[in-house]
């Protein structure tokens, strides 16, 4: 079986690295946005920005944005339960068109708890 943590990473690290070497002033703002705006600090602490993101990334059915925010979320400590709540919500706003990105979700999550045990 294919490590889909590794191949993710993999991908996005070269693709990020790709598209930043075209220096494009607009899409490297976007990038940095994106970065500052989940960083610690400010009102909402890191764990409940991660959340706020993979729902928002459930219910818009980005697979490479769910991978991120699952990735990120386990980093900081989030136990399976409260990321199992979150997707319940992204499912409940997103309704059943959100399903198979909710299946794709737990099998990365898996892989996740999987590829650290391996570490």
């Amino acid at each position: 079986m294919s490590d889909i943590v590794t191949e993710f990473n993999d991908y996005r690290s070269k693709m990020n690295d790709t598209i930043l070497e075209d220096n494009n002033k607009i899409i490297k703002r976007i990038f940095n946005l994106d970065t500052n705006a989940f960083a610690e600090g400010g009102a909402l602490d890191k764990k409940t920005k991660e959340l706020l993101g993979l729902v928002a990334s459930t219910v818009l059915r980005c697979d490479d944005c769910v991978k991120y925010h699952l990735e990120s979320s386990h980093k900081i400590g989030l136990k399976k339960e409260e990321v199992v709540e979150a997707l319940g919500i992204a499912t409940l706003v997103g309704g059943t068109i959100v399903i198979p990105h909710l299946r794709r979700a737990y099998e990365y999550w898996d892989a996740l708890e999987k590829h650290s045990e391996e570490k």
